[in-house]
């Protein structure tokens, strides 16, 4: 399957800016879906290279790409959920086995992965950078017409299960990205009031 993405612009090239109303059409009505609803039909190869190709293109700050990704896909995402509950049973907690079921249903996860570089660009700009790949990942899933949660659970942090991963020194659980077909429509949460979150600085 081709990509119905337009070619990747040459090093160089213009890129004109110009109002894209129906993006922010999008982003009004954005919304995670619940990835215990997330089913069969996920992205087929292509259209994942294609999500990954747009996750890529974010702000990056020293050109450094301080991340990659983990595709958790079919047998290999069931392995790495059964290891995971291996762990669970050797810590004697069966909470965190339960929280599994939020990797286990969807049919593919992408874990994205900080991966901060020796640099003059400082640790937390980088991190921040992997950030908004997971963010740019969840919108184009869901721009592509697939419902995405983006979560992080215990598994994102214990340092057994991110060795199972290959994570290495350094190197952060950022987001693990749900993406499937919902079996039903996310409902609109709580929103937060922004104008209570802007201040004005004058100088003064």
């Amino acid at each position: 399957m081709t990509s119905s993405l337009p070619p990747t612009p040459v090093f160089g090239a213009a890129l004109p800016v110009h109002a894209q109303p129906q993006v922010l059409a999008f982003l009004a009505l954005r919304r995670s879906a619940s990835a215990v609803t997330l089913a069969e039909p996920a992205p087929d190869t292509a259209q994942l290279d294609d999500l990954l190709r747009l996750a890529a293109r974010v702000p990056d700050h020293g050109k450094l790409a301080p991340w990659r990704f983990i595709v958790l896909e079919g047998a290999g995402k069931a392995a790495f959920a059964a290891r995971l509950e291996g762990l669970s049973q050797q810590r004697g907690d069966p909470q965190l086995a339960a929280k599994l079921a939020k990797l286990k249903m969807p049919p593919l996860a992408v874990v994205v992965v900080s991966s901060p570089r020796p640099a003059a660009i400082p640790a937390w700009e980088q991190q921040l950078s992997a950030g908004a790949v997971c963010a740019t990942l969840l919108y184009a899933a869901q721009a592509s017409g697939f419902g995405a949660n983006w979560i992080t659970d215990w598994y994102s942090y214990d340092a057994e299960a991110t060795a199972i991963l290959g994570l290495t020194e350094g190197e952060r659980v950022a987001g693990v990205v749900l993406i499937g077909t919902p079996r039903e429509p996310p409902m609109e949460r709580e929103r937060p009031d922004v104008a209570g979150l802007v201040t004005r600085w004058t100088g003064v």
